[in-house]
């Protein structure tokens, strides 16, 4: 039957005025002895009982949780007949739960809204029933049979608009679980669901989760993945998988992008602060398949040159020698030892080490020591030291860019002067565009870099052609609200930083053509967001340059994998005189549950 108990604006309205506190309260009240979990949960996101006790509400535990946020799920095995009103929800105990799947039980105890990383977050809220009393009336019983999440259950619309009177929050609005997939995930919060065999688009990761998708076509590319292309074309069929069960007493698979989780698997649908609506699996399919292989770029011509950028993942002498064979095994073998490579998160030469260190020296001579131990060239290598704690990252390591350099095939060209804070220019030398400094920091008392690493330029030649690279590495996504935020479209707060990035390093790439219009000019690094994006918009601006990663395939444009989604962070861009390219985007990484980092490098050849 319909939710007993209609949301009403009065609660709205409270909900609202709450969020701020991070577990919503309110003051409504019932008779405790009419409520069933339909009632609670309502037909919209928040309650319509928020902060009123219930006593006695019936069901059948579905999964037990001894880690972690401790508690359990429970369902009515009686449901009403409205889709939005979900049949399950989570029972917060705080200490190891002593009930058990299968048991018939009634709870009593206070209707709460909990916001997974707090208000801020800008995350739903989560459901539950706090401060419990549980009495097990049986046990044993059977459980209700488990709804199915697949490519026709969940619509192809991802989330409804929210409106400017409500900040665009979505959590005032009633659930539309056969328009949008998110109100389809809503309404089956707490409840006992499944995933037939279906494709893995995220890598098992370090907190043992892993991302499937149930729409295979789903703007799928031909390694298995799931690409995101567009802010207006979500990805609605990812879904986290967790499990129950410890990793102590159960380990999780192993699985890589493109492999298949096999048969059924089974349990509540929670949602958590990373990732959203997450399965978390009583009983977990099987990996299977034969998962993406790590790619190798072909080798440059002898008249071609190859200029790749790669985050090596706050490298620094502390990390086992293991990483740095990894890392130097992939820039041999995968890269095929490209003329010029642009490293990002070269950290100092004790790490995180908090010490005023700030010179990377040990950590460059570890590494081109093992690209020559791995069979590579005996690379060259030229930076600025940043000044300490200036740059970001993670504290005391004092990331950095470099240039490392093949001497047999390239050479660079030194100005001397370059340091932390004074600016390199676009100057003309011998009637071409050239740079004051080289090595050399651009514009690094510009606010944008407030925090942040500066880009760092420097002047090559190969085969008497001079070439001019840009090495960046962009402000981090940290602070923007993830996918499933009750703001439609999330808040992306970081991008304001990344905007007056991209301007000034388009001012700097406008100023070198303005002095010769044929320069040849690359713009690489980690740029931290995707090639639809407004960063790289304002990176192109006026035709200054343009994003190589746009002459791929669509599918094929990806750098880094998040939370199921193929995406592009990592960028090469050419000035117009760099108009006959071969681009290649690495993938040896970001699709694989082992990896020697996080990013995929990217590789560009041309014939200056």
């Amino acid at each position: 039957m319909p939710s007993s108990v209609p949301r009403t604006a009065a609660v709205s309205a409270l909900v609202a005025t709450a969020l701020a506190a991070g577990l919503l309260a309110g003051s409504s009240s019932a008779s405790a002895a009419e409520i069933r979990i339909h009632g609670i949960q309502g037909s919209g996101r928040i309650s319509p009982l928020v902060g009123t006790p219930v006593a006695d509400v019936p069901g059948i535990v579905t999964g037990v949780r001894t880690y972690g946020s401790r508690g359990f799920w429970f369902q009515d095995p009686n449901p009403d007949k409205d889709a939005a009103t979900s049949e399950g929800i989570f029972v917060f105990t705080n200490a190891v739960p002593t009930v058990a799947v299968g048991d018939s039980v009634k709870v009593s105890g206070t209707v709460t809204e909990y916001i997974p990383g707090g208000a801020a977050s800008g995350n739903q809220s989560l459901t539950q029933i706090s401060s419990p009393k549980i009495t097990v009336v049986s046990s044993g019983n059977k459980l209700p049979a488990p709804v199915t999440i697949s490519a026709k259950s969940v619509p192809a619309a991802y989330a409804p608009k929210g409106t400017a009177a409500t900040g665009n929050s979505i959590n005032g609005l009633q659930l539309k679980p056969r328009s949008y997939a998110l109100d389809h995930y809503e309404s089956l919060e707490g409840m006992n669901v499944r995933v037939g065999t279906s494709r893995v688009v995220g890598a098992t990761d370090p907190y043992s989760e892993l991302w499937v998708t149930v729409k295979p076509s789903e703007n799928a590319n031909r390694r298995g993945g799931t690409v995101y292309g567009s802010y207006d074309d979500q990805n609605t069929g990812r879904i986290q998988i967790q499990q129950l069960a410890p990793v102590a007493e159960q380990p999780f698979p192993k699985a890589d992008v493109g492999d298949v989780l096999s048969g059924s698997t089974e349990g509540p649908l929670d949602f958590n602060q990373f990732g959203g609506y997450t399965l978390t699996a009583r009983t977990l399919g099987e990996v299977t398949g034969d998962g993406a292989k790590p790619e190798t770029t072909r080798a440059q011509r002898r008249d071609e040159l190859a200029v790749a950028t790669y985050n090596v993942e706050n490298l620094d002498p502390s990390d086992p020698q293991e990483k740095f064979d990894a890392l130097a095994g992939a820039v041999v073998d995968n890269l095929s030892s490209p003329d010029i490579l642009a490293l990002e998160e070269i950290q100092d030469d004790n790490g995180a080490t908090d010490d005023g260190t700030v010179s990377a020296d040990a950590t460059i001579a570890r590494f081109t020591a093992a690209i020559v131990a791995a069979g590579g060239p005996a690379y060259e290598a030229r930076t600025v030291d940043p000044e300490n704690k200036t740059d970001g990252g993670e504290p005391g390591g004092n990331i950095r860019q470099v240039f490392l350099f093949n001497p047999e095939r390239v050479s660079f060209t030194d100005r001397p002067g370059g340091d932390a804070t004074t600016a390199t220019d676009a100057v003309r030398q011998d009637g071409k565009a050239g740079l004051s400094l080289s090595p050399g920091r651009i514009d690094p008392a510009n606010d944008a870099w407030k925090d942040s690493r500066k880009p760092l330029a420097g002047e090559f030649t190969f085969r008497g052609k001079p070439v001019l690279v840009i090495a960046n590495h962009f402000g981090s996504k940290g602070g923007d609200e993830s996918l499933v935020s009750h703001h439609q479209p999330p808040n992306r707060i970081s991008e304001a930083q990344r905007h007056l990035q991209a301007k000034a390093v388009n001012t700097f790439v406008k100023d070198l053509l303005k002095i010769q219009r044929s320069a040849q000019v690359l713009v690489v690094g980690d740029i931290n967001d995707f090639e639809f994006s407004a960063t790289t918009k304002a990176l192109t601006a006026d035709g200054a340059l343009y994003p190589a990663v746009k002459s791929l395939p669509a599918p094929e444009r990806y750098s880094y994998v998040y939370q199921g989604n193929s995406q592009v962070l990592d960028q090469i861009l050419t000035s117009p005189a760099v108009d006959d390219f071969d681009y290649d985007s690495v993938h040896i990484n970001a699709e694989f549950a082992d990896q020697n980092s996080d990013h995929d490098p990217q590789v560009l050849r041309f014939r200056p």
